[in-house]
């Protein structure tokens, strides 16, 4: 019986990370983003009139406007939380949005009535957001078209 002995050769450890798995979960959240994100902006379709006004800027430019709808039907619409695309009552509207300026007094609101609705109707809203508490209310158009773009 030969004695012999072995040399145990150490291993140096390996000092690359395999980033392969990293860039395929990379790449499935990213193909995932882009698909979902079209599918959370909500809203109601109204088609806004046209004035040729300037945009209003934000006192503080960290918080986003509270949007009341009104569409062709004279129902009205919130723009908070999840139910954007269901339509509210006088009562509920004017609960809510006295809600949010309780939580935050300086929120800018802004009615988005469409151009077909009746001129009543507008009016009612900006009547009952007074009603709720909010000090100013702007109206949201679109610039109209000029003769150049067509």
């Amino acid at each position: 019986m030969a004695l012999y002995t072995q040399k145990r050769q150490r291993r140096k450890p390996m000092a690359e990370i395999n980033v392969v798995p990293y860039i395929d979960v990379m790449l499935v959240l990213l193909i995932i983003f882009m698909i979902t994100a079209p599918m959370l902006t909500q809203g109601v379709k109204v088609d806004l009139p046209q004035a040729a006004a300037n945009p209003v800027e934000s006192p503080d430019e960290n918080s986003e406007p509270l949007v009341v709808s009104v569409d062709k039907k004279g129902l009205f619409y919130v723009a908070i939380g999840d139910k954007q695309d269901q339509s509210v009552s006088a009562k509920q509207l004017m609960t809510k949005v006295a809600a949010v300026l309780r939580r935050s007094p300086k929120t800018q609101i802004m009615v988005k009535g469409d151009s077909a609705v009746n001129y009543g109707q507008v009016v009612t809203v900006m009547a009952l957001l007074q009603q709720a508490g909010a000090p100013n209310v702007g109206l949201i158009t679109k610039q109209p078209e000029s003769a150049d773009e067509k």
